[in-house]
């Protein structure tokens, strides 16, 4: 037979002081008299209570009433934390401008997960930001990065995605990468975001208006389909409404230094990494896309129920000289003009504004229609 004592904290060190005890084999122990025993040792216990208030405080959550209703929605601090390793910078998948994202593992289901930290310190507006992150959380579909959940702590806001393995895509485009995509992979991609925006734009309860689409926020996921993330500028609204948002936002998308300076598009523009191995058709409808899709009159823009029928052959572009635009620089298999395309279209865009300069960066904002 033996006799002892056994106690367990999980992984948490902590410390044990047996002050008396009373056992007898056979019979009635012995009673204790708490007045006799010892005193806890005052430095312990001052200790434990700085320890447990600390530790209280790291994790300490903001929670308000209202929030209750998005309860399953809402990860807790302390799982984030322990999934991220304490937010280390070896977990750190890259840094935006609304936030640093690091890659975690959840400690109970072992899911991956990319957190990303949003600094959020004026509290209005809160409620209404939640809402939508709850209400973009329900968004389902194959060319999405699921928004799982959030976790609002201090004057800093948690989102927490799905984690993507192959990154953003603008990792494969720019940078001089080792591994490139081919044709047929990049024409998955754009028909993959093409698909999203239309579901966002058209098939979902409301209607959501990305503001920010960009390679940096092309996620690919283990197969390389394209997932469209970071819905931090989203903007919801009702079908058959008119959005409210009439300032410009969102990050300039790529675009040569020099072209933004003299307006001239040279070789140096030219996309090395694009192999031989293309189909001439596609490049060049993707391109007339482009163009179409960035045009200085909104309602010269393709929906993107369009773009998605033009991506997928069901119905055929029509000639850019019907919609303003010169097609003289699109004949890119013969070399032909485009130079000079570039600058009359960049012309074209500058006189639709009456800040020519600041016009003609925007007009290469991401989001559009």
């Amino acid at each position: 037979m033996y006799v002892g004592f056994s106690s367990s904290t999980g992984s948490v060190r902590t410390s044990h002081y047996v002050l008396g005890w009373s056992f007898k084999m056979n019979g009635q122990a012995q009673e204790i008299v708490t007045s006799k025993l010892p005193k806890l040792p005052r430095i312990g216990v001052v200790s434990g209570l700085i320890y447990f208030i600390r530790r209280k405080r790291k994790f300490a959550e903001l929670l308000e009433d209202w929030e209750l209703e998005y309860g399953p929605q809402r990860f807790k601090y302390k799982d984030l934390y322990i999934a991220t390793k304490g937010f280390k910078e070896k977990e750190l998948l890259g840094t935006g401008g609304f936030g640093k994202v690091y890659r975690g593992i959840l400690p109970s289901s072992k899911i991956e997960i990319a957190v990303k930290r949003v600094s959020h310190e004026s509290r209005q507006g809160m409620k209404e930001f939640v809402a939508e992150i709850v209400s973009i959380g329900r968004l389902r579909h194959r060319n999405l990065v699921p928004l799982l959940g959030y976790c609002r702590r201090k004057g800093e806001l948690l989102l927490v995605y799905d984690y993507m393995p192959n990154g953003s895509l603008d990792k494969y485009l720019y940078d001089r990468p080792t591994v490139t995509l081919n044709w047929s992979q990049r024409f998955r991609v754009i028909r993959g975001v093409a698909s999203g925006l239309f579901y966002l734009h058209e098939e979902w309860e409301q209607v959501v208006i990305h503001r920010d689409v960009k390679a940096s926020n092309v996620l690919l996921d283990s197969e390389l389909n394209a997932r469209l993330g970071d819905f931090g500028l989203a903007r919801l609204y009702d079908h058959g409404t008119d959005p409210q948002t009439t300032h410009i936002v969102g990050t300039l998308g790529y675009l040569a230094p020099e072209h933004t300076r003299t307006g001239r598009a040279t070789t140096s523009t030219d996309d090395q990494n694009l192999s031989p191995e293309f189909v001439a058709e596609e490049v060049e409808l993707v391109l007339k896309l482009g163009l179409l899709c960035s045009h200085s009159e909104p309602t010269a823009r393709p929906s993107m129920r369009q773009v998605v029928q033009y991506l997928e052959g069901d119905i055929a572009l029509p000639e850019l000289s019907l919609l303003g635009l010169s097609s003289s620089g699109l004949n890119f298999a013969h070399h032909e003009g485009f130079d000079d395309f570039a600058m009359s279209y960049s012309s074209s865009l500058g006189k639709g504004f009456s800040h020519s300069s600041y016009a003609t960066e925007s007009a290469f904002l991401s989001g559009g229609r």
